[in-house]
């Protein structure tokens, strides 16, 4: 029996919780979760976790970013596996009205009449940033963007803090106080594959190389499509 040390995304939790207790009753080893982004920058991610030398023998984050950390030797080369891919969703607080978002238009025209409009410092909210200037909001919105670091935006849109919410859906879809108006308009949208890694000082490599064939298991492909993301 082995104590697996993961560091796990934001995007995969809702999956994760459900899959990681039954792999852990089905094995018997035990596993100890740490939470952070995908994005370098903050003090809870996962990349500044691996470099203060925090202990892991898994990380479950952004692909792209995974492969940052392979390629400067913080993940073991040849360990990356795929595991969901996971669409952008739009929220806004329950009772509210639905923004258009139909089309990158309709979507244009929203946000230019938005208060106040909220995305991640991760993964999602670095595209969301780049697709905001895109549709030539951001000089029109200015201080109405609100980037949201340390918490789901969904939590922030519940409380009326912004208009107009963006993350991953599967971090948007358990958060109660939100209406989920769906995802973004095909020609705008942007899939994230999310990863696991077996850590490059792992000293569970077994256990951990164990739980990631469990996470791509046919067992657990109902659980990651009930979660808002899409098996790899």
């Amino acid at each position: 029996m082995a104590e697996i040390k993961v560091l796990c995304s934001g995007a995969f939790r809702p999956a994760y919780e459900v899959l990681a207790p039954r792999f852990e009753s089905m094995t018997q080893h035990k596993i100890a979760t740490a939470w952070g982004g995908s994005v370098a920058g903050a003090p809870t991610s996962i990349p500044d976790r691996l470099t203060r030398g925090e202990p892991a023998d898994l990380v479950i984050m952004a692909g792209a970013e995974l492969d940052k950390l392979i390629a400067i030797g913080r993940i073991a080369a040849g360990s990356r596996v795929d595991l969901a891919g996971s669409g952008i969703g739009v929220a806004v607080p329950a009772g509210s009205p639905k923004p258009d978002i139909g089309s990158a238009d309709g979507l244009r025209r929203s946000l230019l009449q938005a208060k106040s409009v909220a995305h991640s410092t991760s993964a999602s909210g670095i595209y969301i940033k780049g697709l905001l200037q895109r549709l030539g909001v951001t000089p029109v919105l200015g201080e109405r963007i609100r980037p949201v670091e340390g918490e789901p935006v969904g939590r922030v849109v519940a409380r009326g803090e912004a208009e107009i919410g963006f993350q991953q859906m599967s971090e948007l879809l358990p958060v109660r106080g939100i209406e989920i108006v769906g995802p973004l308009p095909p020609e705008i949208q942007e899939i994230t594959m999310f990863s696991a890694g077996l850590a490059a000082a792992a000293s569970e490599p077994d256990a951990a190389g164990a739980l990631v064939a469990y996470l791509t298991s046919p067992d657990a492909a109902a659980t990651i499509r009930q979660s808002g993301m899409e098996p790899a």
